[in-house]
């Protein structure tokens, strides 16, 4: 148990919360491993892993697909034409992926990274190349309602570093 109160479970993501499942299809099994983000595919019932600033539909799921369709264990990748559920649900504490060199702290703002996985939200900033702001009057506009980086889709629920290689971290999901 770490400092949040928390444990990871044991080949399952779900840690705490009652997510609602959809069933889709692995349009390609590449990096389709549980927990990580999912786009749609070709077709609205289909998935494919998510990407860097993507526009995610849920989080690939495990204990909630069907045992002919679920891989061995959390750690062992999809197949393609499986059918899968996706998760959903603010407030739902799962286990889910950073990439190597992560220094996440408890509390952080996460957003999509590329394979499906997770990263810091940076800060927002102006536009380049924007003139100075002397006032307030001066402050560049910022349009659109999705940031570069996609939306915050998560919370980190611990504190993690991922150092040289993916690691497995809770998070409170935000979609």
């Amino acid at each position: 148990m770490g400092d949040s109160g928390l444990t990871k479970p044991t080949n399952q993501i779900v840690v705490a919360g009652d997510p609602r499942a959809e069933i889709y299809k692995i349009e390609t099994a590449t990096n389709m491993y549980a927990g990580r983000l999912v786009i749609k595919g070709t077709n609205d019932d289909d998935v494919i892993v998510g990407t860097a600033g993507g526009t995610v539909v849920g989080w690939l799921g495990y204990e909630h697909t069907a045992r002919k369709h679920r891989p061995a264990t959390v750690d062992t990748i999809y197949l393609q034409n499986a059918q899968a559920a996706v998760l959903r649900g603010p407030g739902t504490v799962l286990v889910a992926s950073i990439p190597a060199g992560q220094n996440i702290a408890k509390g952080d703002r996460l957003v999509a990274a590329a394979d499906g996985q997770l990263t810091k939200a940076s800060g927002a900033v102006a536009p380049a190349g924007a003139t100075a702001v002397t006032a307030h009057t001066a402050a560049p506009t910022i349009t659109g309602p999705v940031p570069t980086e996609g939306i915050v889709v998560a919370v980190a629920e611990e504190t993690l570093n991922s150092g040289g290689s993916p690691a497995d971290i809770m998070v409170r999901s935000l979609i």
